[in-house]
């Protein structure tokens, strides 16, 4: 005998999972400090700094 599912139930379910997979992407793609954004936006000018004193000749 087949079990009986109440659709209702079975689509809000579905949509809470893809809420709470949403939100965890959303968390790992804007979830960072402040600290870490100044740290990682230092590193880069740290290398653009670094690249650009490397180059042989100047900017016109």
């Amino acid at each position: 005998m087949a079990e009986i599912v109440n659709l209702r139930l079975a689509r809000k379910a579905r949509d809470r999972k893809k809420a709470a997979q949403q939100a965890a992407e959303n968390r790992a793609k804007f979830g960072r400090t402040k600290a870490e954004r100044d740290k990682a936006k230092a590193e880069y000018l740290r290398a653009e700094k670094a690249i650009d004193s490397s180059k042989l000749e100047p900017e016109d």
